[in-house]
């Protein structure tokens, strides 16, 4: 009898640490602590809540006027209410709250909470000093740096609130958190983030539909060394340097311009990496097609001098199309130095030349002064097709490579 009786004994001792762990008794609450309720019930007096303790807590009316008539309406029996303690227990023994006094401390924990999920929030232009925009969201105020300003509040933008232009106070905007702060007062916002957001969804969709080939309409966003940056229709692209034109180019600038809008052809698509190839170049045909025919061994024709090398001149005739000028092609006396080179030809020097090889499916064209037309074996020397690649790889960015696309902004 005895060894039942504690049997049963350890049995309940068991049983209450049980409960106690999986229900630890809660904290007493204190006065201005901010806790969250779901609503029980709605009636003129106010809002009836359970706040998860042995009482339930009462919202007078009187202490959620900040409630928009659009905001009260929305309210219902299970939604969750954010409340500050105003009085842990009243006479009735029933803790009593205030959605007014917790209204703040809610906007910073449903900014929280967008910033956790990664998501958009809207907010209003109150606002601006030099740095940037002053928003306010959720009743909290926030700051968006200028860099992070686009779009119509960027054009409306002016250092002082008191000079800002009409429409710009007031204006919806939607942002991206960038910081937050409680502790510190502090919330930092970016309209950008969603437009590159926005931007990534429309490129992903707009890929899939792309092939190779395409001719698109497009708008120059952007001009770097490197090449332009293309806006397709809510997506970008690259066009290389070496595919603005057939002809070299120095400087991107000299053939584009931001805000100028032109076709551009599809040159490849990265679906992985979400990069798209453009080229401008390729819309008109290789000056190699266009002359092919004309080029024959022992004809004349007319080429201006682009570079001198140790093996001779590279030359580029009316056409656009490149030839070599061999070393030993340009005297009958043998030349040892580029400075002997630079001595019978220069930089920017037009000449009549007479083609002694060509080679149309590598595209190699070889040119003299000397020669009759009878041309010379040229098998182990460098033509200026591999010689020009070479150098364009050393010294640019390959067209294929669109590592450069990822810096968009």
């Amino acid at each position: 009898m005895t060894n039942k009786i504690e049997e049963n004994i350890v049995s309940d001792i068991d049983l209450m640490e049980e409960l106690l762990s999986t229900n630890p008794p809660r904290k007493p609450l204190r006065r201005g602590e901010i806790i969250d309720g779901i609503i029980m019930e709605i009636n003129d007096g106010g809002l009836l809540l359970n706040i998860g303790h042995k009482s339930e807590g009462i919202v007078p009316s009187r202490e959620m006027r900040s409630y928009s008539k659009e905001d009260y309406d929305k309210l219902e029996s299970g939604s969750e209410v954010v409340a500050l303690v105003i009085n842990p227990e009243d006479d009735d023994g029933a803790t009593i709250l205030s959605v007014d006094k917790a209204r703040g401390e809610r906007g910073w924990r449903v900014l929280e909470k967008a910033k956790e999920e990664d998501k958009p929030v809207d907010g209003i232009i109150i606002g601006s000093n030099r740095g940037g925009a002053v928003v306010q969201a959720e009743d909290v105020q926030g700051f968006i740096p200028l860099s992070q300003l686009v779009g119509p509040a960027r054009e409306l933008f002016v250092p002082k609130k008191e000079n800002a232009k009409d429409g710009f106070i007031g204006m919806k905007i939607t942002f991206k958190i960038f910081e937050l702060n409680r502790r510190r007062n502090r919330a930092i916002f970016s309209e950008k983030a969603v437009l590159q957001q926005e931007r990534a969804i429309k490129k992903k969709e707009l890929i899939e539909t792309l092939q190779v080939g395409n001719i698109l309409k497009g708008r120059i966003v952007g001009v770097s060394t490197f090449g332009a940056f293309v806006d397709i229709g809510g997506a970008d692209g690259l066009i290389h340097i070496s595919e603005l034109s057939w002809d070299p180019v120095t400087s991107p600038a000299d053939v584009v311009t931001v805000g100028s809008e032109m076709d551009v052809y599809v040159v490849k698509i990265d679906k992985e990496n979400l990069k798209i190839a453009l080229s401008l170049k390729r819309l008109t045909p290789e000056p190699w097609e266009i002359i092919k025919d004309q080029l024959i061994v022992g004809e004349k024709i007319d080429a201006s001098v682009t570079k001198i090398t140790t093996f001779g001149a590279f030359v580029r005739t009316d056409h656009g199309v490149e030839g070599l000028l061999h070393v030993s092609e340009i005297s009958h006396e043998e030349i040892t130095s580029v400075e002997e080179i630079e001595k019978l030809v220069s930089v920017g020097q037009k000449l009549n030349l007479t083609i002694v090889n060509v080679d149309t499916e590598r595209k190699r064209l070889g040119l003299s002064i000397i020669s009759s037309g009878k041309p010379k074996s040229t098998e182990n020397e460098e033509s200026p097709s591999e010689i020009s690649q070479e150098e364009t790889t050393s010294e640019g960015i390959d067209s294929n490579n669109l590592d450069e696309t990822s810096n968009i902004e």
